[in-house]
């Protein structure tokens, strides 16, 4: 691979006709691949399994990749349990999690749990952070009541796992810069002079408010075939049954141009190029529950790393 980037596996957490034992098996497949970690992402009005509870079975299920929220939307939880459940996933993994959380694109998991859609803003989700750094942190004024006992487990990680934002955008850029450790974004087009610019616009952002060195991530659909465009059609269909709070006729004009669908030898290329950037990690997303997905995919990075 062109630059020193590790590869992570999302589980298929979007794709219908889920079970247990499909999870437990793409779960295992990336923990003994070449893969730097594994991650899912949250939504509430979908069939996706709950992201915490899947937080406990992954845990138990893998020993060696990090574990990646991509991503926790806080405003949907009560921090101080969502803190409790988050130390209690760093407990489980043993110090494996990342958490990446987001503001959320979806007002309607918002009204599902009956949390006020006014809350969706990038000022209540960094204090809902500030929240949970600080129960992590033990800090005093987290104690219960009359006596001394503190809101734990304590993290595994000393101040709690690091925390990524999900989103790309200028201004959310520089209000996380204040307290994440990196982004945890989305290339759906995969535009990598857009996502060039956003990388350089971090470093900035970051280096502005004299914080550690970020952590650049990034992640996209992808699709492997052999050059008969099945890859494409797999792609439309996972993004047809993704995009269910958009309008069919947007979906239908947006899905052509977004995600990977291509041959292992385009998936490498790709990969060296997003290297190139100084990127950090890429997760893939896949657009099957087919598990043979997993390990064409392995071969590529597997093959890029030695």
């Amino acid at each position: 691979m062109a630059g020193r980037m590790d590869v992570g596996m999302t589980l298929p957490v979007m794709e219908p006709a889920l079970d247990a034992d499909i999870l437990e098996a793409w779960a295992r497949a990336t923990d003994e691949g070449p893969w730097s970690s594994i991650a899912f992402g949250e939504r509430v009005v979908f069939d996706n399994p709950e992201t915490l509870t899947l937080l406990g079975a992954v845990a138990a299920w893998t020993s060696r990749v990090r574990v990646v929220t991509t991503v926790l939307i806080p405003q949907l939880h009560d921090p101080v349990f969502l803190a409790k459940a988050i130390a209690t996933g760093d407990l489980l993994t043993r110090g494996r999690l990342t958490v990446g959380v987001g503001v959320g694109g979806r007002e309607e998991d918002y009204r599902a749990v009956g949390a006020d859609p006014a809350t969706q803003t990038r000022a209540e989700m960094a204090r809902r952070v500030n929240v949970m750094r600080r129960i992590w942190s033990g800090e005093p004024q987290w104690t219960v009541e009359s006596d001394d006992r503190r809101v734990g487990p304590p993290p595994v990680q000393d101040g709690g796992p690091p925390l990524l934002i999900g989103a790309v955008g200028p201004k959310s850029i520089r209000s996380a810069s204040a307290w994440a450790d990196g982004i945890a974004g989305i290339t759906m087009d995969l535009d990598l002079t857009a996502l060039e610019r956003t990388f350089d616009q971090v470093r900035t952002a970051w280096a502005d408010a004299s914080r550690p060195v970020p952590q650049l991530t990034t992640s996209f659909w992808f699709a492997l075939d052999d050059g008969d465009g099945s890859a494409r059609e797999q792609v439309n269909a996972h993004l047809r049954h993704y995009f269910t709070w958009l309008p069919a006729d947007l979906v239908e004009a947006m899905i052509p141009g977004l995600g990977f669908a291509g041959t292992p030898a385009q998936l490498r290329e790709t990969l060296d190029r997003i290297a190139d950037l100084g990127c950090d990690e890429v997760q893939l997303v896949p657009t099957s529950s087919d598990i043979t997905q997993v390990h064409r995919a392995a071969e590529v990075v597997g093959a890029a790393s030695r």
